[in-house]
């Protein structure tokens, strides 16, 4: 059901192989806060290799003797990777085991401290991504070019394969759900009606490509602040319109389905229009749901991106940072189709 989304430059001109290994793919959270010193709340950095997200919250409950509820993260993270991810712990009245008894060849405690909160979903800042992609075939100059025009321009902010599930099965899960279907665990509703939404978003965004205006602005759109959930719809005749899209100010939105009217206006509002008529069942399902309509920026600037490219090698290492919400295998899908 999920379908290929399009290109800004088309296909891209190289292949390759991702996550040869484990460390092939290093991700280290950025957490934008600093921990207090106290509280009821333990702040834990692990380093993980090859361990799922949910399976060390539930290993990190029963090491501390508390209920699993009273562990959390702010995102899930790649099984097949190397990642800092932090965890909170609530652990009000309770004594700290010690941390290094945690420490085997897959997982790594790097830093504890006390804090007042729990660590919620999407309290990050964002992620900085170290990637290697090895076995490259094709046209290394082409590629090249490209690397430099994603410097400038940024990828299409599409929400990533995984959000989907192994051959869309998180999406085909949610159709049966809006169709009747009882799914009692939270976190799987909670995953199918992600996997909706983001679809939605992507057919829109796809289309914007395909227009080839998913980086300017159209009549009617709506702007979001860069760094910020705050949105306006400027006169897009504007000079200074232009120039703060050129600086990476402000960025076009497009919907993330929900209830509610959209604030997009003219010819913006129509495409969204167009999408809720199209897939009636999933828009429905949402609003149904009692999902909200919210906003996510059409365009993903990749900041400081570096990279090395080395043809007897065949071999591309990345270096750069994504605002959280954002999927390295977005920005690595416009220049290198990988085979993982």
């Amino acid at each position: 059901m999920v379908k290929t989304l399009s290109y800004v430059y088309g296909v891209p001109p190289v292949s390759g192989v991702l996550r040869t290994q484990p460390e092939d793919f290093f991700v280290d959270e950025v957490r934008g806060f600093e921990p207090e010193g106290e509280g009821e709340h333990v702040l834990l950095q692990i380093e993980k290799r090859n361990t799922n997200t949910q399976w060390l919250a539930g290993q990190l409950s029963r090491f501390a003797g508390i209920p699993k509820r009273d562990v959390s993260y702010a995102g899930m993270k790649d099984r097949h990777a190397v990642t800092r991810q932090w965890f909170s712990l609530g652990l009000a009245g309770a004594a700290e085991p010690d941390w290094n008894n945690l420490n085997n060849d897959n997982v790594r405690v790097l830093q504890h401290a006390r804090h007042r909160r729990k660590l919620r979903r999407g309290t990050l800042q964002g992620n900085r991504f170290h990637l290697v992609v090895r076995h490259l075939q094709g046209e290394l100059d082409a590629l090249e070019a490209r690397l430099q025009h994603i410097a400038q321009t940024g990828v299409p902010n599409y929400f990533g394969e995984q959000r989907f599930g192994h051959d869309g099965a998180n999406l085909q899960q949610a159709m049966a759900m809006f169709q009747g279907k009882r799914i009692k665990d939270r976190h799987k509703r909670s995953l199918y009606l992600s996997a909706a939404r983001s679809y939605l978003f992507n057919e829109l965004l796809s289309q914007r490509v395909d227009r080839g205006d998913w980086n300017r602005a159209i009549p009617g759109d709506v702007m979001l602040l860069a760094g910020s959930n705050s949105y306006f719809v400027p006169d897009v005749t504007d000079n200074t319109i232009q120039q703060r899209l050129a600086s990476f100010d402000i960025h076009p939105s497009g919907c993330l389905w929900g209830k509610g009217d959209t604030p997009a206006q003219a010819e913006a509002a129509e495409l969204e229009r167009s999408l809720a008529e199209a897939h009636t069942v999933l828009c429905r399902g949402l609003e149904q749901a009692g999902l909200k309509q919210e906003r996510r920026a059409l365009r993903l600037p990749v900041a400081d991106l570096q990279w090395e490219l080395d043809a007897s090698d065949q071999r591309l290492e990345l270096r750069f940072y994504l605002p959280a919400g954002a999927y390295a295998t977005t920005v690595l899908r416009e220049l290198v189709v990988t085979n993982e």
